[in-house]
Formats: structure tokens, C-alpha cells, sequence
């Protein structure tokens, strides 16, 4: 089962990926062409190019875990900024087939941890 969390830090690779890639071939995506260690524990996004398959690539202490969705009819939203580094509420939203553009969130405090 896949849980999102705020304290894992996720990035999204901006290129279409080619979705016959596996686990070794999207890690050395993540080395060459985002410069990050794929061995971190952070959790990396792809989409492919129809836009209807996405896979999360993790490395979880022992080993690789993929996780794969494919959607049937319709397309993931690719977030519109040039950041690599998405949330875990922004991943949420284009898993679950949210306009991103539609959203508008309230002020909160936010705490970055990671820099």
C-alpha cells in the first residue's frame, strides 16, 4: 500500500519517461540526468508520455520499490513549475486527478526541512 508522507522529500523527473523502463533504468535517470542519488530514500516520479501511466521509484532500505499507476481513461496533470521538488499534498492531488490550477489553499505555516 502506498502511504504519502511530509517527511519523505519527492521529485519529479520533467521529461517524459519511457514506461518500459524498470527499476535500474529509472535510477539511472535520477543519477544522470537529475543529478541525485537514487539510493536516498527519496521517492522520484515519472510519467510517461501519454501522460496515463506514472511509476515512483524508492529505495527502501534493502531494495528498490516501484509503484505504478495506470489510469484507463484520462491523463496525470504534470505540475506547471520548474521546481524539482514536489509535496506530498501537490502528489496527492495529481494521483487523485485534481487540477492543480484549480486549487487554493489557505495560509499555513510551512516549515521547510530539507535545505
Amino acid at each position: 500500500m502506498l502511504s504519502l508522507s511530509s517527511s519523505v522529500r519527492y521529485f519529479l523527473y520533467h521529461k517524459p519517461a519511457d514506461m518500459r523502463c524498470g527499476i535500474y533504468s529509472l535510477a539511472g535517470l535520477v543519477q544522470n540526468n537529475l543529478g541525485l542519488d537514487p539510493l536516498s530514500g527519496d521517492v522520484f516520479i515519472f510519467i510517461g508520455k501519454r501522460g496515463n501511466q506514472m511509476r515512483l521509484l524508492q529505495w527502501d532500505g534493502d531494495g528498490y520499490a516501484m509503484y505504478i499507476k495506470r489510469l484507463e481513461s484520462g491523463t496525470f496533470e504534470r505540475p506547471k513549475n520548474s521546481k524539482t521538488l514536489v509535496s506530498a499534498r501537490e502528489l496527492t492531488l495529481v494521483l487523485q486527478g485534481v487540477k492543480l490550477a484549480s486549487v487554493q489553499l489557505r495560509k499555513r505555516y510551512e516549515r521547510n526541512i530539507f535545505t
